[in-house]
């Protein structure tokens, strides 16, 4: 039976010298330190040298070297089984780069062994010597991590801060914060407003209303106001220290906002109770005259006892009589079967939609508002991609009823304006969703329109709306931009 061969252990010998000067001294050159490691190898059992790493006339002071460099990537690579120097110190000569060093050997299963001291983590004696070093590793970055928390200290007891970017309204010039007066306006801005409205939402639509941004959230005003620094102060460890940087706003507003947020909250902002099933609820803008239109209800006795019927009415008819307003009301059942049926409708449709991708890319070669430029549609979405979010948003609304329907809603629709000719649909993300009164209309691939029957019956009676037909058409217009359209397709 044949002998099974014995698994030879692959060496790497790493050599350096710091200057050119000392490469050329003969017993202190790479060649020199090479020469005794083949030596050390020829008398091990096993062993076999796999690659030598030379770094002649580069500084042991750091880990920057290219061949060591290489070494280290043939370790990752499984190449090496053994690192064998003439000294430690040709390995490095920082205790920290040693330590780290080592424990990269450690984790891929590396030995190393230093020839003239005996180093050698192969034997017990050299891995009871190669754990305690990693022990003292291990406590010196405990030490270096305690010094760094004491420092941190100090500078927030002296008022400065520790590092990182700095907060809205400041600047950093030579370590230390100073106003930046631009955003430092924005800071009075958003507490004034927060005081003023009680509400973080509604300071993010002023903030994206003045900057032209829809995409900015609501953690940014809330990061505005929880941050105690612009008050002057320093934040550190949950301790709050006087700082040698200005305040932009007192003391008096801040803890004011404060005491705000801290007040009990509703879990939604919709309306409270009859209301509260009602999604449209605080969003509808009567068109003829400008007013709000409001929620409403009127309880009848039918056969089956009393019944309540819901209606959005304008409120102009409330205040100046019920002939004030052309628009009067409309049954909140059929506005949400008018807007619901037709998006529907047209997620259903892919000529349409296609159409309507078409329409749009030609929308983005218009001019814009100074200040507003549209980045370029990505080939990515296609109408295919398009139509089935638009599918699964409005599939998704339909399963949900009640608070969780009108949350829904309210997650994607800013605002609905109505009028008996036309209604419009304005989401979140920027895009607009217009219909359109047009009897006997047929469906056009032009415009991709919807037949409808005009709902103007609809404010002519106060019974709840019978099954629709038909409804006003719907056309999608003016995205900005590729994540405005997802966004508008998934809310």
């Amino acid at each position: 039976m044949q002998a099974k061969r014995p698994t030879l252990t692959r060496c790497a010998i790493y050599t350096r010298v710091s200057t050119d000067q000392q490469a050329e001294v003969e017993f202190n050159s790479c060649e020199a330190q090479e020469d005794r490691i083949r030596s050390f190898i020829d008398s091990q059992e096993g062993y076999t040298v796999a690659q030598v790493y030379l770094d002649p006339g580069y500084s042991g002071a750091n880990t920057n070297r290219p061949a060591l460099q290489t070494l280290l990537a043939d370790i990752v690579a499984g190449r090496i089984d053994m690192v064998i120097t003439y000294k430690i110190d040709r390995l490095t000569r920082s205790p920290r780069d040693f330590y780290q060093l080592i424990e990269i050997f450690e984790k891929h299963g590396v030995g190393f062994i230093s020839v003239t001291e005996r180093f050698d983590t192969s034997t017990p004696a050299g891995r009871l010597l190669r754990n305690i070093m990693l022990t003292f590793a291990q406590f010196e970055r405990e030490l270096a991590s305690e010094r760094i928390r004491d420092k941190c200290a100090q500078r927030a007891q002296r008022g400065l801060t520790n590092g990182g970017l700095p907060p809205v309204g400041y600047t950093k010039e030579g370590g230390r914060l100073e106003i930046e007066p631009k955003r430092a306006a924005t800071v009075r801005f958003i507490f004034e407003k927060y005081v003023e409205t009680r509400c973080a939402h509604q300071v993010t639509i002023a903030l994206r209303d003045k900057w032209h941004d829809r995409r900015l959230p609501d953690s940014f005003v809330l990061r505005v106001l929880k941050n105690p620094v612009v008050t002057g102060k320093v934040l550190y460890k949950g301790k709050l220290y006087p700082g040698q940087h200005k305040a932009i706003i007192s003391e008096e507003l801040f803890n004011h906002a404060q005491a705000i947020m801290a007040e009990p909250t509703r879990k939604s902002r919709l309306p409270s109770s009859p209301y509260h099933d009602l999604p449209y609820a605080g969003l509808i803008q009567c068109v003829e005259c400008g007013s709000t239109m409001s929620p409403s209800h009127t309880d009848k006795l039918r056969p089956t006892g009393r019944q309540r019927y819901f209606y959005y009415r304008c409120t102009s008819t409330n205040h100046r009589g019920w002939n004030a307003c052309g628009t009067r009301q409309i049954s909140a059942d059929r506005l949400d079967d008018m807007i619901f049926r037709n998006l529907l409708r047209i997620s259903m449709d892919p000529l349409h939609v296609k159409n309507h991708m078409a329409a749009l890319k030609n929308v983005l070669h218009n001019p814009y508002p100074k200040g507003i430029e549209p980045r370029p549609l990505s080939d990515a979405l296609t109408p295919e991609i398009a139509q089935k979010s638009l599918q699964a948003y409005v599939k998704s609304c339909a399963r949900k009823t009640g608070i969780e329907k009108a949350l829904a809603v309210r997650q994607g629709i800013e605002k609905v304006f109505y009028s008996k000719e036309m209604i419009s649909v304005r989401f979140r993300c920027g895009a607009t969703v217009v219909g359109n009164a047009a009897p006997n209309e047929p469906i056009s691939s032009a415009d991709s329109s919807v037949t409808t029957a005009s709902n103007s019956a609809v404010q002519k009676s106060e019974r709840p709306a019978p099954e629709m037909e038909t409804s006003p058409s719907l056309k999608l217009e003016r995205m900005q931009n590729v994540e405005q359209i997802r966004a508008a397709a998934n809310f």
